[in-house]
């Protein structure tokens, strides 16, 4: 039943050699990889009226001026990854860069930075996409964090299913987000220019300042609302780091990528900004900053109020702006859902993750990677109830960890090549790249200054406390699999062989899985052999004892008190009691066990082998060996009459072989 439904949901297994099929051109890169910055121009505009609108409307004159300096960092950070992208045709994540040119502790830095802002980018993009659909429909606000986690799990069945599939499943909201948006702004710009220009219907709103908005407090708001508009970079990393699922050649596809990316984003956040100055969107902290709004007066999102302003909130156009919006910010995750699993892979490969995240499942993905980002980012969604505000403050922090760390790692990694071969003919070319890395670190270092002060406490401190434990955390597991090497490594003088072997079939009724047990321990010529039962009820031990001898079983039956009815502890003794003498002694445990074909069975059967075996796994010396018999509910070959099999094992037990 699991098998049939799982094979519904997430389709059937491919072949390895269909691995080439699942490698994605660049109309299908787009929205895979890119779906998180060009989602980010959803909310970017609103993050920075927000923070601003705490200095009241005196601070709103800065919103262009900050919307351009988001856009020049923008401009560097995918011109310096277009540089990666050539570099690495391999894959150039931060973690990949920062390993091979600034060591492995710097490479850890950026994949801990890099983990938490995936899990990150899944929570607030679905929870900014959610909030567009409840500022389209109000009434659905109270069900924020039940329709989030539904989200999430629909793209983690998405992603379970194949990157090229997510791919073609997620093309159209994403080309139908820019269309709409890219038609929002030509017709609301046309409108301005014509003297009709829209008003936003917060227009007449006033704003109550929080803060002075004057010296030094208008320098940290406007730093603030920077670094809450730098969300717009979030994402740029995810083309790099997905070189490899590209069609050749992969390089200059991932770079002409980034490229498209960066050419879309920067028109729609430009144009939204524009828009929302022109129809003087008015977007508060707090909704009680608002002076002249009625009372319960629900605030939607500035795009939403923008398209509201242009097409008029009746208009299906309206309608459509905010359900593209809704489907591309709910599928920005994607961007993470790509990125995540495939680092994990990489530092599951390098022994820093279990090494489970590194295999890919039967659909080609790393599926381990996408269930365990969907757990966390729902366990995020749950725990901050679904709330854009609170989510965003934790966000963009990892970002530009990873960025300065991957930018600073390409200009040593262009250094080294230039000292290899300083006289190669396109040493200009490694130049040019170099002093843009050089840029785009210093420019994105800097960035990360401005973000961690203005944002630590407003619950950024929480990324600043989960970097450093996954990092440790990594540093364990990695120490972790280089102790297990060392020990489990032969040595020169390889195993010692086992003095003697002694098999101990546990037997607590003379039925026909015990005959096979027996049978199957006799078959192996073990120097000794012995059928062990404990004594938890005399009568019942007198019946075996009994039967033992009508069957005329040729092998020792050893009973031991358990006068506390525990048979787990006097088992434990006596396997410990065989290897006292001659600690190169070997016992085998032959535990009978019924293979069932119901899962309700499951718990009525073999919970007394379970606990022997997990506590017989712990001594030294022993193997454990199951011994299966399928009842007639669980799927085999069809099982001989009761009493011809019973007979015929028994012959078995009593026939020397």
């Amino acid at each position: 039943m699991f098998e049939l439904t799982k094979r519904l949901l997430v389709g059937r297994p491919l072949r390895n050699e269909r691995m080439g099929e699942t490698l994605l051109p660049k109309k299908l890169a787009l929205p895979v990889f890119c779906s998180d910055p060009l989602s980010s121009n959803a909310y970017a505009t609103e993050e920075i009226l927000r923070a601003l609108s705490l200095g009241g409307l005196a601070l709103l004159f800065l919103t262009p001026w900050v919307a351009g300096a988001v856009i020049v960092l923008l401009t560097v950070v995918v011109v310096s990854y277009r540089q990666t992208c050539r570099a690495y045709p391999n894959g150039g994540g931060a973690y990949t860069v920062s390993r091979d040119n600034l060591g492995r502790n710097a490479a850890l830095v950026a994949a801990s930075a890099l983990l938490v802002d995936y899990v990150l980018t899944v929570a607030v993009s679905v929870a900014a996409g959610v909030d567009a659909i409840t500022s389209a429909f109000l009434v659905l606000r109270p069900h924020a964090v039940a329709i989030s986690l539904g989200f999430v799990a629909l793209l983690a069945l998405a992603n379970l299913r194949g990157v090229k599939e997510s791919g073609s499943l997620f093309a159209v909201p994403t080309y139908g987000f820019v269309g709409v948006v890219l038609l929002m702004i030509g017709w609301g710009l046309w409108r301005a220019l014509a003297g009709d220009a829209p008003v936003a219907e917060s227009a007449s709103f006033g704003i109550t300042p929080i803060h002075q908005a004057a010296g030094a407090a208008a320098v940290l708001l406007a730093l603030r609302a920077f670094a809450q508009g730098c969300t717009a970079l979030t994402g740029v990393e995810a083309v790099s780091n997905g070189v490899p699922n590209f069609k050749p050649p992969k390089a200059a596809n991932a770079a002409s990528t980034l490229a498209s990316m960066a050419v879309l984003t920067i028109m729609m956040f430009a144009g939204i900004t524009a828009l929302a100055l022109l129809s003087h969107v008015r977007f508060a902290e707090n909704p009680a900053q608002l002076v002249g709004a009625p009372p319960g007066y629900a605030q939607r999102t500035a795009i939403a109020q923008v398209a509201g302003a242009v097409f008029g909130y009746q208009s299906p156009l309206f309608l459509l702006v905010q359900g593209f919006t809704a489907a591309i910010l709910v599928l920005a995750a994607n961007t993470a859902f790509n990125g995540f699993p495939i680092l994990a892979s990489i530092l599951g490969r390098d022994g820093h993750l279990p090494r489970q995240f590194a295999r890919r499942g039967d659909r080609l993905v790393f599926s381990n990677g996408v269930v365990i980002l969907a757990g966390l980012a729902g366990l995020l969604i749950w725990s901050f109830d679904a709330s854009t505000s609170r989510l965003i403050q934790l966000y963009i922090i990892g970002v530009f960890v990873s960025f300065t760390l991957s930018q600073a790692g390409m200009v040593r990694h262009w250094t080294k090549e230039l000292r290899t071969r300083p006289d190669r003919p396109d040493s200009w070319r490694i130049r040019r790249s170099r002093l843009i890395n050089a840029a785009g670190a210093g420019l994105t270092g800097v960035v990360l200054i401005v973000v961690l002060i203005t944002k630590f406490t407003h619950g950024a401190y929480l990324v600043v406390i989960a970097m450093p434990a996954v990092f440790f955390l990594m540093k364990a597991i990695q120490r972790h699999y280089r102790g297990v090497t060392a020990k489990l490594t032969p040595g020169p003088g390889g195993i010692t062989i086992p003095s003697r072997i002694h098999a101990v079939v546990l037997v607590s009724q003379l039925l026909r899985p015990t005959l096979q047990a027996l049978t199957y321990a006799r078959a192996t010529h073990p120097d000794s052999l012995t059928a062990l039962t404990v004594a938890t009820d005399p009568e019942e031990t007198h019946r075996l004892e009994q039967e033992w001898l009508e069957r005329d079983i040729p092998i020792p039956l050893t009973v031991i008190d358990g006068p506390y009815r525990d048979i787990t502890s006097p088992i434990l003794q006596y396997v410990k009691g065989l290897r006292t003498d001659n600690p190169r002694t070997l016992v085998v445990v032959y535990i009978p066990e019924y293979v069932v074909g119901h899962f309700w069975e499951q718990a009525l059967h073999n919970q007394s082998a379970l606990r022997l075996k997990t506590r017989l796994r712990f001594q030294r010396g022993v193997m454990v060996t199951n011994v299966p018999w399928h009842l007639s509910s669980s799927p085999g070959e069809e099982e001989l009459p009761p009493r011809q099999l019973a007979n015929s094992a028994t012959a078995a037990v009593i026939t020397e072989t």
